[in-house]
């Protein structure tokens, strides 16, 4: 008895081992390649033939002449794929108004004169601590920090950032965004 039923239990195992760990990763890998070939390969964004970075990830712009993202709470260092996770710091947490205010007074402090007052994903992270994108309020918040800096006008800008902004998915969902790493890339690229 125990022969009749150990027999159909390994016939069984190797046709499911060959569907679920072969056939269906195949099946996907090659529907992904085919149709979503950037998608599966990570998003990458090259410059000069070089990959500078993913519109998936974002990535640590601290200098005053550049648009700052939203703050990363990833270990060992900010914006680490292999360590997404958010902070798990509630709002009663004390921890987290010493970020936030730590945040607030380096946006300060790099452009004291800026008296807007400061969009909340400037000074938060996000759930995965990856994201490569900030608000349009955001954005144009760093303006008069990256016109000063860069000796560009307002319109230069904002028309960068315009450039770079995303809407709403479907027109309905979601706030509009704009890419900080393509900011940047384009910043670096103007001149005067």
């Amino acid at each position: 008895m125990f022969r009749e039923q150990l027999r159909p239990a390994i016939f069984i195992f190797i046709i499911l081992t060959a569907i679920t760990g072969i056939l269906y990763p195949l099946f996907v890998t090659v529907i992904a390649q085919t149709f979503f070939h950037t998608e599966a390969n990570g998003s990458l964004v090259y410059q000069d033939g070089k990959i500078v970075g993913s519109v998936l990830i974002g990535q640590s712009f601290d200098g005053p002449k550049y648009l700052w993202g939203r703050l990363s709470t990833t270990s060992p260092v900010p914006y680490n794929a292999s360590s997404s996770s958010g902070s798990n710091i509630g709002p009663s947490n004390g921890a987290l108004l010493e970020i936030v205010k730590s945040r607030i007074e380096k946006l300060r402090a790099v452009d004291p004169k800026n008296k807007a007052p400061i969009p909340v994903d400037l000074a938060t992270s996000s759930a995965s601590g990856l994201d490569p994108h900030i608000s349009l309020a955001g954005a144009y918040y760093q303006i008069p920090r990256i016109t000063r800096e860069r000796g560009l006008s307002v319109n230069i800008v904002k028309n960068i950032i315009d450039r770079n902004a995303k809407g709403r998915l479907f027109g309905l969902i979601g706030e509009p965004v704009v890419s900080v790493l393509k900011v940047n890339m384009d910043l670096d690229l103007y001149k005067k």
